[in-house]
């Protein structure tokens, strides 16, 4: 390898490089008169924010500081001789300052560090301990726009000193907060709050950065957040707060209840980072084509109090139009009530947990609006009983079905018994006379189960109605003060697993309700069922299951809302009446007796699937026949 050596060029060139840096170093240093002049400008910059506090300019609502008094000067010669970007990069931040954005429903303090909302508290509402609803506080959300300039020097615009502008737009507050390099060089981030309204526009631009920002590197939203905990029950909150998305144009998601789970996702209209009961909501005109977001659960124990339940996060590349960035958006700071969300016309309430299917549309457009209509004009608590009668009577039929095919198939059963005694060698005839005979009857075993199938997403859409029910949050009935959390009628010293440190009456006069209702209809079904040969005793399974069933309910629904368990307290109730007015006014099983042997005397046609069926089991019959043989 040749040996490199200095030359007598290089020894010159280093020398001409060495004194140009020495010059320019020098010939940029500010003259006396200059100084004195940026004082003078200063003072009179002052003087102007001074007048406009006092009252000269009618539009200025708060002139924040935005940057501490005694530093301005400096600050200011020095962002004019390097540029806000470059002094940010090697010196300290911003000194301090905010700006506040408030009206009727919701308060925004916005900091003049990273021009970004550090402060965003409910107006209307309260935590269940009294204190205020803060869904941003103490820096567990964080919001800025990473990039790198031409000159290298990668910048993150949390750490950057923003001049704030207050002023207004008819009744709207308008917050611009400018990145500046220079005058006609900024980025802004531009906030505008209407009256009585959850919604704030919010749009980020710049102007004449093509120059410093480097276009070829990524640039990078960022929005991080650690959920803060607003209701009594940390498991019951934790388990309804998600975050969810919309993409794709109308598909909603949503990321795992518990653990840590990322997706990437194309073409995002909006995230919600939903708390329970209120949700941070970032939208966008135009949708984000990739969004990066992850979801973390911070609970590592339920059974002891926490401040933060879930952390998320969410990374969006942005593109810049025409050189420049230019981003239309809004956010929701709010209630998760779908009454309000829907009012935005941007399927916002698709981010409450309805339910999935059927189950989801059942709860949406029949138990809400129902509720909400009931609710209007009655006590919550009276709302949820009359809801409850009205539900029960609508299901009325399908229990009266359920009845009658029980009461068939105990009219049966000694006809079976014989069937079964006569060919207990034999199951394929037992089979084929028992199915005779039904058909004959015009019963069938599945007959009374059918119902009970049809009464499932009822059951669950009424399931994942009382925890979205915004309108039941803090509302009292009887000794409940909230119906959308448990009720407490004696503290524990201790912690049960699985139950908890506190006793709820309502889970249990329901679990009292629900034993009395199994065992009226376990004894029916047991009555009505014949036992098959070979197969389990159902009696003992059913005798289980009366005890076990409240017991359940009683575990599981302690740490649920008060007003699901006194649906259930109610339902079972109502559920036990119309069971025993059945019984004893309209069902009569020697009428059922006699329409069955009248059925069986008739000619009875076969449809085309009994017939196939009648053919399977004759096949089946000669094979068994021929296998003997």
């Amino acid at each position: 390898m040749e040996e490199k050596k200095l030359d007598i060029n290089s020894i010159i060139g280093f020398v001409l490089i060495f004194g140009i840096l020495m010059w320019m170093t020098i010939s940029n240093q500010p003259t006396q008169e200059e100084i004195d002049a940026e004082k003078a400008k200063q003072e009179q910059v002052e003087a102007e924010k001074k007048a406009a506090t006092n009252g000269s300019d009618a539009k200025v609502v708060n002139t924040p500081t935005a940057v501490q008094e005694g530093d301005s000067t400096a600050m200011a010669a020095a962002q004019q001789k390097l540029g806000a970007f470059a002094y940010a990069a090697g010196l300290p931040s911003a000194n301090g300052g905010e700006t506040v954005l408030e009206n009727r429903l919701v308060k925004l303090v916005v900091s003049n560090q990273g021009g970004t909302i550090k402060e965003a508290k409910m107006n209307e509402y309260v935590r269940f301990d009294s204190l205020p609803v803060y869904l941003v506080k103490d820096d567990n959300a964080q919001f800025g726009i990473t990039f790198r300039t031409k000159n290298g020097r990668k910048i993150n615009t949390q750490e950057m000193p923003f001049e704030p502008s207050l002023t207004k737009n008819g009744e709207n507050q308008v917050l611009s907060m400018k990145l500046k390099v220079d005058a006609n060089r900024f980025l802004e981030y531009r906030y505008e709050m209407k009256p009585d309204d959850y919604m704030v526009d919010f749009s980020v631009r710049s102007q004449g950065l093509d120059g410093v920002i480097d276009g070829t590197e990524p640039i990078e939203l960022s929005w991080d957040q650690k959920v803060r905990r607003q209701a009594k029950s940390v498991s019951y909150e934790n388990r309804y707060t998600r975050l969810t998305y919309q993409h794709d144009g109308t598909k909603i998601d949503k990321l795992a209840q518990t653990g840590a789970d990322d997706e990437v996702e194309e073409d995002v209209n909006w995230l919600s980072y939903r708390q329970f009961f209120f949700s941070n909501i970032l939208l966008t005109d135009t949708p984000f084509k990739t969004a990066s977001i992850t979801s973390e659960d911070l609970v590592e124990d339920e059974t002891v109090d926490t401040v933060f339940t879930k952390k998320y996060t969410t990374k969006i590349p942005l593109e810049l139009k025409g050189n420049e960035l230019a981003e239309n958006l809004s956010w929701y700071y709010g209630p998760t009530d779908v009454e309000v969300l829907k009012q935005y016309e941007a399927d916002l309430e698709d981010s409450i947990p309805f339910g999935w299917g059927i189950f989801g549309i059942i709860n949406r457009y029949v138990f809400t609006p129902l509720f909400g209509f009931l609710s209007s004009f009655l006590p919550f608590g009276i709302a949820i009983i009359v809801m409850t009668i009205v539900v029960r009577l609508a299901m009325s039929p399908v229990t009266y079905k359920s009845y009658v095919s029980q009461a068939k198939m105990k009219v049966l059963k000694p006809e079976v018994a014989e069937i079964s005694e006569k060919y207990k060698n034999d199951p394929m005839k037992k089979q084929q006379a028992t199915m005779k005979l039904y058909s004959k009857a015009g019963a069938s075993p599945m007959a009374g189960c059918i119902p009970a199938l049809l009464q499932l997403p009822v059951f669950y859409a009424l399931f994942m109605f009382f925890p979205t029910a915004f309108a039941l949050r803090q509302k009292s009935f009887l000794w409940a003060e909230d119906l959308s959390s448990y009720d407490v009628v004696a503290k524990l010293p201790f912690n049960i697993p699985f139950y908890g440190d506190h006793v709820s009456l309502f889970p249990i006069l329901a679990s009292v309700a629900i034993f009395f209702y199994m065992r009226m209809t376990t004894g029916q079904q047991m009555a009505s069922q014949p036992t098959q040969e070979g197969m389990p005793d159902m009696s003992k399974i059913m005798k289980y299951m009366i005890y076990v069933s409240p017991l359940f309910m009683l575990i599981f629904f302690n740490n649920y809302a008060s007003g699901l368990s006194l649906y259930y307290f109610v339902s079972n109730l109502l559920t036990i009446g119309i069971m025993l007015v059945i019984k004893k006014y309209i069902i009569d099983e020697d009428k059922i007796h006699a329409k069955i042997q009248e059925n069986k005397a008739k000619p009875k046609k076969q449809n085309k699937f009994q017939k196939r069926m009648a053919e399977m089991m004759e096949q089946a019959e000669a094979q068994q026949k021929a296998r003997k043989k």
